[in-house]
C-alpha cells in the first residue's frame, strides 16, 4: 500500500501546484502555441515519469524506433490498465492527444491538463458526436498532433487478450492519410488493478510495431484495415504475455 499512498500524494500536490503551472501555460500560449505544447507535454511527461518510478514499474520497450519522430502519427493502444496512458504518454516525442470517455470531464484540473495536451472527450454513448470527436481528431492530426486510441473503447477487465476492436477509431487515419502505430502492452494490470487499491512493482512490455501507411492502401485494404491491426496486436500480445505465463509460479 506504501506505494499507492506516494503516488496519490504525489498527483494531489502535482495538481495543486499545477494549477499555478497551468497559468503560465495559458500566458505561454498567448505569445506561442508550439511553445505551449511543448511544455506541456515536459511538465506532463516528468510527473508521468515520476508515477512510474514511485510504482516501481520496470519497462521491456521493443521497437520503439518504429516511431515516426518528424510527422504526427495515430497510436493504436489495448487497454487493461490506467497505467497504459502513463507509461505511453511519458514516451511519446512529440505533442499527442489522447481519446479519452466524457466522464473525465468531472476532473476539474486534470481536465485543463488533457485539454492543454489535446485530448479529445468522445460521448460513446452519442453516435453523432462519436463521430464529431473522430473529425476533431483528423483536424488535430492535420495541425500536426498524433493522436492515441484504444479501439477496444473500454479497458479490458475480461480474461480475453483482447476486445472486439471498434472501426470508427480507424476512421482518423483514414480521414488524414497518417501513419498507424500500434502499440501492444502486456502487464500493465498486474501493476495496480489486479490487486486494487494496492500498487506492485512489476516488468511491463511495451512493444511499439512497424507504422502502417494507410495512404497507400487500396479501398479494399481500408475496409480491413481493423482486422488487420487487431490481428497484428493479438500475435504480438501472445508472443509477449507468454514469458509472464512462464514466470508465474
Amino acid at each position: 500500500m506504501i506505494r499507492f499512498i506516494i503516488a496519490v500524494i504525489f498527483l494531489v500536490l502535482f495538481l495543486i501546484v499545477s494549477v499555478v503551472l497551468l497559468l503560465a501555460e495559458l500566458l505561454v500560449g498567448v505569445f506561442s502555441k508550439e511553445a505551449k505544447d511543448k511544455s506541456s507535454l515536459a511538465i506532463v511527461s516528468w510527473g508521468f515519469r515520476v508515477i512510474l518510478f514511485i510504482s516501481g514499474t520496470k519497462l521491456t520497450v521493443i521497437g520503439e524506433e518504429n516511431v515516426p519522430k518528424e510527422e504526427p502519427v495515430l497510436y493504436i493502444l489495448n487497454h487493461r490498465s490506467f497505467f497504459d496512458i502513463i507509461i505511453t504518454y511519458a514516451r511519446v516525442p512529440r505533442p499527442t492527444g489522447y481519446v479519452a470517455k466524457k466522464e473525465m470531464l468531472k476532473f476539474l484540473t486534470l481536465t485543463w491538463w488533457m485539454k492543454n495536451l489535446h485530448c479529445e472527450f468522445m460521448d460513446r454513448s452519442d453516435l453523432r458526436k462519436g463521430m464529431q470527436s473522430i473529425n476533431n481528431c483528423a483536424d488535430k492530426i492535420n495541425r500536426g498532433i498524433s493522436i492515441a486510441i484504444c479501439p477496444e473503447g473500454t479497458r479490458n477487465k475480461t480474461d480475453a487478450p483482447l476486445l472486439p476492436f471498434h472501426k470508427g477509431s480507424f476512421k482518423i487515419a483514414e480521414k488524414t492519410g497518417c501513419k498507424i502505430v500500434p502499440v501492444v502492452l502486456n502487464n500493465t494490470s498486474a501493476v495496480f488493478e489486479d490487486h486494487f487499491p494496492a500498487i506492485h512493482k512489476q516488468e511491463v512490455t511495451v512493444e511499439y510495431l512497424p507504422p502502417i501507411s494507410v495512404g497507400d492502401m487500396s479501398r479494399e485494404e481500408k475496409r480491413g484495415l481493423a482486422e488487420h491491426v487487431e490481428k497484428l496486436m493479438l500475435e504480438t500480445y501472445l508472443k509477449n504475455q507468454d514469458k509472464y505465463f512462464r514466470n508465474r509460479p
